[in-house]
């Protein structure tokens, strides 16, 4: 099962395709978000700059 809310749209997911494709577009984003130690630093760095 997985879920999907992207305003106006809550919609539950049961199609082992669907999953699949939720799956993996959950691994591209993770494998781009920053690590919790790089976070913070890149949080002070951009309130430096405005």
């Amino acid at each position: 099962m997985g879920h999907m809310e992207v305003p106006p749209i809550n919609r539950l997911i049961s199609d082992p395709r669907d999953i699949r494709v939720l799956q993996i577009r959950y691994g591209i984003i993770r494998a781009q978000a920053l690590t919790p130690r790089e976070s913070p630093a890149y949080v002070e760095k951009v309130q430096g700059e405005t």
